[in-house]
């Protein structure tokens, strides 16, 4: 049997190229969409979902609007793949708290490039080895939110395996606040915004004498998201709760 996909920003730029591919697999049914500049489609993922039930609800809209569409989604029986950025960890443990008590599954990633779990995973490694890193958050001109969803998982998941060491504290610094980035889990992030950049994350490990550098760069083209897309929307049927991380996937 197929699972029945409905995706929220279905015109948007990743949504446009998940919906085809959505259509072009075997044991995938695209049944709904959202969009709330496009008449033919749904306004809302509660009006989507109640015209036609869905298995998951892909979610690639907006950091405003994409708490409370995993909330209704999962109040209409969906389990969830979350591709927009924005959340907080006040709003993930909302999620995750609500996703038990339906016995549902969410799915939550920074980035769904598979190039970019793997950075994730290289990373997690790299920083069992290391004392320092600070991460560099690189997007478009006109990107909102910062740090990118990309930046900020890579910090908390980071975070698990320590806390990093820091020469001078950030509340000592002598120079404009803000001069050494935002404070993200304990890690030191620091967002650029310019035009040419999709997105792109840099983390820099450095150790007495030495750095490694681990970087992905996206082009401008959503083609990188689709495949680590269809992956999750294949493995959140049957989670229970939220798992952060493209990258946890890979391991299952």
């Amino acid at each position: 049997m197929s699972l029945r996909v409905c995706i929220a920003g279905i015109t948007g730029w990743t949504g446009s190229a998940i919906a085809p591919a959505v259509e072009e697999a075997d044991d995938l049914e695209l049944v709904g969409g959202v969009s709330r500049s496009d008449p033919t489609h749904h306004s809302s993922v509660a009006e989507a979902l109640a015209a036609a039930p869905a298995d998951v609800l892909v979610d690639f809209t907006h950091a405003s609007a994409v708490k409370d569409n995993v909330l209704a989604a999962l109040e209409h029986g969906a389990n969830v793949v979350i591709g927009s950025s924005g959340l907080s960890a006040d709003d993930f443990d909302a999620i995750e708290a609500r996703a038990r008590e339906t016995s549902l599954g969410v799915v939550a990633a920074g980035n769904f490039s598979l190039s970019a779990a793997l950075l994730l995973r290289s990373a997690v490694e790299a920083a069992k080895h290391f004392d320092t890193w600070e991460i560099i958050d690189y997007a478009s001109a006109k990107k909102t939110d910062a740090p990118s969803g990309t930046a900020r998982e890579l910090a908390e998941r980071l975070a698990e395996v320590r806390e990093p060491m820091i020469g001078v504290p950030v509340d000592e610094v002598i120079g404009p606040d803000g001069a050494r980035g935002a404070t993200v889990a304990g890690v030191q992030v620091h967002s650029v915004r310019l035009p040419s950049f999709v997105v792109s994350t840099e983390v820099v490990f450095a150790a007495s004498g030495e750095r490694l550098s681990l970087r992905h760069d996206a082009d401008q083209t959503p083609a990188p998201y689709v495949a680590g897309t269809l992956l999750a929307i294949r493995a959140v049927p049957g989670r229970v709760g939220l798992t952060r991380g493209l990258d946890r996937l890979l391991e299952s």
